[in-house]
């Protein structure tokens, strides 16, 4: 940890946090919500160590970056140009990127956009975006709200409610969906919950820290970011989903083109629910080179938390293909 550099950069508009250590070829760690850079803590130092430069960035809307209250900043053209404009300010040409949830979907729309800042992708439970053509995400959601609790339609319905619900107790909220993500709770439970339901009322009681892969200072770290800077930039992410399939939509049946490397986990609830009947099968449908393709058992969403060596140890080993 000593090794890690805090820095700051005026990137596409706004004031971008990252955390840095290493030198050699770029490898850029991408966060999803409710996650910060800190989520990428095991994996940092370890990447850096076999020869890498590391650079994990607080996302647009979460941790020390800017948090701009409008969801029209939460599109395809903000979230990409983010990560290019990370590039130019790192003055690199290209990197590898991983990511996780909103944190790899980025990266899959720069990978079909601009598929030359593309070294690599590593992609952690998410294999491809989640698409219907004829069906937006938010509409999608309204329609699973009619018949049970949906936590896309809860954030976006409601907006001030949902913000301020979260906001109240950040350390209730975040113990619960971090537990409630892992391998050790079945999340989709929430959808035996009625329309309506708030979605602390949907979230797990979790038992209390320290957990195996999450000690009492580091949920004391989210806490305190979440606590500063609200929940509103997260959620706007999901605000901005019906923006984003939009300007998705010009970009139907395009693959991407760098190595493409995929870590899911037997107990993923985004593999389970939101990913289509085979979200393994469809993996060659999305990108072109397809390297490998692991599945670790037992963990859940926050894979590279819960097993934070299994996952290292796989990404080493497909970095170690692209030197």
């Amino acid at each position: 940890m000593a090794e890690w550099m805090h820095r700051r950069a005026r990137v596409n508009g706004i004031d971008m946090h990252y955390v840095e250590q290493g030198e050699g070829p770029l490898v850029i760690l991408a966060h999803g919500f409710p996650h910060l850079w800190y989520s990428w803590r095991h994996q940092i130092p370890a990447i850096a160590k076999a020869g890498w430069r590391v650079v994990a960035p607080d996302m647009r809307g979460m941790g020390q970056t800017d948090a701009p209250a409008d969801p029209a900043a939460y599109d395809c053209t903000h979230t990409v140009g983010d990560l290019v404009g990370l590039l130019d300010h790192l003055g690199e040409e290209k990197a590898v990127f991983a990511g996780l949830d909103f944190g790899v979907f980025a990266i899959y729309d720069l990978a079909v956009r601009h598929p030359e800042r593309v070294a690599g992708i590593i992609g952690l439970q998410n294999p491809h975006t989640p698409h219907l053509p004829d069906l937006s995400p938010l509409k999608e959601a309204a329609e699973m709200a009619a018949k049970h609790f949906s936590h896309i339609h809860y954030f976006v319905d409601e907006p001030g409610l949902a913000d301020a619900a979260l906001d109240k107790d950040p350390r209730d909220f975040l113990t619960a969906v971090l537990w409630g993500l892992s391998g050790s709770h079945h999340l989709l439970d929430m959808w035996n919950y009625p329309p309506g339901t708030a979605y602390r009322t949907a979230l797990p009681n979790p038992p209390a820290l320290p957990w195996d892969w999450m000690g009492e200072c580091d949920m004391e770290y989210y806490v305190s970011e979440y606590s500063r800077s609200g929940f509103t930039g997260g959620l706007n992410w999901y605000r901005a989903m019906d923006l984003r399939w939009e300007q998705r939509r010009a970009y139907e049946g395009v693959k991407t083109q760098a190595p493409f490397f995929f870590i899911g986990t037997e107990n993923d609830v985004d593999l389970e629910g939101f990913h289509g009947e085979d979200p393994l099968g469809a993996i060659k449908l999305h990108h072109a080179d397809v390297r490998a393709v692991e599945m670790l058992p037992g963990a859940g969403h926050l894979v590279q938390m819960e097993q934070p060596e299994a996952v290292t140890t796989l990404m080493l080993k497909f970095l170690a293909t692209l030197r």
